[in-house]
């Protein structure tokens, strides 16, 4: 089966220009070309079925980008042998017509902020920005701020709170959004707390509504702050978490833990606090039972096996008994994940006040835990 002659021949032109992209409206049946001069545009006029003639149309595309008719599958196998995302390699997937060549391009480490902007021309939706501002090259560029603009444009729409903690998460990251634009995200996260994890998974500094500091920084400041400088991972992370930074992240979780809307809101918090404390998690291991982490953390601020991390507990407790039991309640959390409240989900699709009994058992130990870390 041949195309047209007349689409034919407006195809092979377009090819043979200077191309940087090429989309297909199945739809409407139009190819729209990215070239040097602007965007062109070619009406398709098919001499049979629709879906059966843009699969030709995309095979001479294909032919001509690649050399070959078989078009993404063939040529996404043979960038796997290659090993690597080439920009050549990038390039040639966007001159495909195909969504999934495009996606397979967003989300590649090698794509650069001029491929994202044909990307971008080619299939803009909040799938695709999320997974380029993922990638600092891209959010250093000038489409950082752009596909930012976007995700905030598209956040009223968004279903999946999961979808509205990534988004915002990645608009938070510096140089996409204006302070306004942060204390707007920060009061609808009043509303929808969904908002607020977003805020969690990024350095507690962008958190708008500072606390005050923990009544304990003011007598302990000095010595803690020796410590740290000396590497002392513990005094570094109390002293983050006694100034009114790391106050007002505390209570964004405990403002979370309340009334979290849904499991993936509970999965997301969780797995933000696990990164943010993990740099003194005394282990590797993921327990799924919250009473043994409590046992575990305090059989290891009492006898610690690692020398170096002994010496550094021994610094603390030698300071004061509240430091002391402060730093016990940071080590449990670090010791939170995901995997805590597997168990519980796996068992049960429950959302909203039912959902929030049944995590009872874990969600009340780690309130428990925030309330001896605020003042």
């Amino acid at each position: 089966m041949q195309l047209s002659q007349q689409d034919s021949l407006r195809i092979n032109v377009l090819l043979r220009q200077p191309l940087n992209a090429i989309r297909i409206d199945d739809g409407k049946m139009i190819v729209y070309g990215l070239t040097e001069k602007g965007e062109a545009k070619i009406e398709l006029n098919p001499n049979c079925k629709d879906e059966v003639y843009v699969k030709r149309v995309k095979e001479v595309i294909s032919s001509h980008v690649l050399g070959s008719p078989g078009g993404y599958p063939v040529f996404l196998k043979r960038w796997t042998r290659m090993g690597q995302a080439r920009a050549d390699s990038l390039e040639n997937l966007l001159k495909l017509g195909e969504p999934e060549a495009v996606v397979a391009v967003v989300g590649a480490q090698g794509i650069t902020n001029e491929i994202a902007r044909r990307a971008w021309w080619v299939m803009p939706n909040s799938d695709n920005a999320r997974c380029m501002l993922a990638n600092e090259t891209v959010v250093s560029g000038d489409m950082g701020p752009i596909l930012a603009e976007f995700l905030l444009e598209f956040l009223p729409f968004e279903e999946e709170p999961r979808n509205i903690i990534e988004s915002v998460r990645l608009v938070l990251q510096p140089g996409l959004i204006t302070d306004e634009v942060c204390n707007e995200l920060w009061k609808k996260g009043q509303r929808k707390n969904a908002f607020l994890v977003g805020f969690l998974k990024t350095p507690q500094h962008t958190i708008p509504e500072q606390a005050e500091e923990h009544t304990l920084l003011a007598q302990w400041s000095e010595p803690l702050n020796t410590l740290a400088i000396n590497k002392n991972k513990y005094a570094q992370i109390l002293i983050e978490m006694l100034r009114p930074e790391g106050q007002a992240y505390f209570k964004t979780i405990e403002a979370v833990l309340k009334k979290p809307a849904n499991q993936d809101v509970v999965v997301a918090l969780f797995e933000a606090i696990e990164k943010r404390f993990n740099a003194i998690r005394p282990h590797d291991k993921k327990h799924r039972d919250i009473d043994r982490i409590l046992s575990e953390v305090q059989a290891h601020c009492a006898q610690c096996a690692n020398d170096e991390d002994r010496k550094a507990l021994d610094e603390i407790n030698a300071l004061s008994s509240e430091l002391k039991s402060m730093l016990e309640n940071l080590i449990v959390l670090s010791c939170v994940g995901e995997q805590l409240i597997a168990p519980i989900f796996a068992t049960t699709d429950a959302v909203g006040s039912v959902m929030r009994r049944k995590i009872e058992p874990v969600t009340t130990p780690l309130t428990n835990c925030l309330n001896m870390l605020m003042d």
